[in-house]
């Protein structure tokens, strides 16, 4: 049970630094964070990708993403 506990301290604070980190490098926050609280080392690779210049990626919404055809 103990590591369960550890596992999820570790996971909540991999998202934690990695929403931070998004903010500071200019990056899609949802899935870093998504990603690094089921990966937490995945919060290395964002440490290590260099900041983004312009707009921040942004994500389409729900209904965007239903106007879109299946097929490109």
């Amino acid at each position: 049970m103990k590591y369960i506990v550890i596992w999820a301290a570790t996971a909540f604070a991999a998202a934690a630094l990695a929403g931070f980190l998004c903010a500071r490098k200019n990056r899609d926050y949802s899935f870093w964070m998504a990603w690094t609280f089921i990966l937490p080392p995945a919060v290395i690779i964002l440490a290590l990708l260099p900041k983004l210049t312009g707009p921040r990626p942004r994500r389409p919404t729900l209904d965007e993403e239903d106007r879109r055809p299946f097929i490109d």
